[in-house]
């Protein structure tokens, strides 16, 4: 990762961000594959999930939102 940014790679990378909408989750971080150069993650990629694949990925955001909601 830091050379990713170092370097202004651009990679594509798994990475945990913060998401605005994309793959249907507003507000919440979840590990998704980003382009990561100079400014940071410079874009959400969002790839088509099956739709199992989606539910589990839902699943995992609902974990962290409850999990963080125990303590705020």
């Amino acid at each position: 990762m830091v050379e990713c940014v170092l370097l202004d790679k651009k990679k594509i990378i798994p990475c945990s961000t913060y998401l605005e909408g994309e793959y249907g989750v507003k507000g919440m971080f979840a590990g998704v594959p980003v382009k990561l150069g100079a400014k940071g993650v410079e874009q959400v990629v969002e790839i088509t999930l099956s739709a199992d694949e989606n539910a589990a990925f839902m699943k995992s955001v609902d974990a962290v939102r409850t999990a963080c909601e125990k303590f705020i």
